[in-house]
């Protein structure tokens, strides 16, 4: 198999760093955004999405997505396992991965892709009105999760999940829109510089 990659980007890292915690390792084949590689004909005939990552099988199935391609990993290796274990653990992990997800790291990727000149090929068309409309949302959501991190460790509870590397994942993100968690958000930094520490981050 093979896995699709870029490394600027934040999903492609997301894959990085749960494979990474899983001890798997898979070649990769790196596609270079900055160029358009992903909207070349030989890539979108692998994901008409024109996305990264995607990872391809050996039978020539490409899984696209990057929780389908976490999912599929941890149903190949359950151990260590990053998405919950139990019922009520799975449910857990679900809610707060997609909350760092859709609350954080999309928001920044809008500000970036609607507010960056280097990306108006990418992001047809631009709408400067979006991007500052994102602004505020990627600071709400940096408050929630301070408050969220109040009393426990790790996003989803006591150990580290997959909710986590998506919350490390955008808030390394932030410099693309030259912001930074705020020195206030006292529970957040804390998670972040224990988190940060883990072999996988550097993924």
């Amino acid at each position: 198999m093979q896995l699709y990659d870029s490394g600027r980007a934040p999903n492609p890292r997301r894959v990085r760093i749960f494979l990474a915690e899983k001890g798997i390792s898979v070649p990769l084949v790196p596609v270079d955004l900055g160029r358009m590689e992903n909207k070349s004909p030989e890539f979108t005939s692998i994901n008409p999405r024109q996305r990264v990552p995607v990872l391809v099988l050996d039978d020539g199935t490409a899984i696209a997505e990057t929780m389908a391609i976490c999912r599929f990993f941890e149903a190949l290796q359950p151990e260590p396992n990053l998405f919950g274990q139990t019922p009520k653990e799975q449910g857990l992990v679900e809610m707060w991965q997609r909350r760092a997800e859709l609350d954080l790291l999309i928001p920044i990727m809008m500000v970036l892709r609607h507010l960056n000149p280097g990306m108006a090929q990418a992001e047809v068309p631009q709408v400067a009105e979006w991007g500052e409309v994102n602004k505020p949302k990627v600071l709400a959501a940096l408050e929630f999760f301070n408050d969220s991190l109040a009393d426990k460790a790790y996003l989803a509870g006591d150990r580290f999940t997959v909710a986590d590397i998506t919350l490390l994942v955008a808030l390394d993100f932030l410099r693309v829109i030259r912001t930074e968690v705020p020195q206030d958000h006292a529970h957040l930094l804390r998670w972040r510089d224990v988190v940060s520490q883990r072999p996988s981050a550097k993924a």
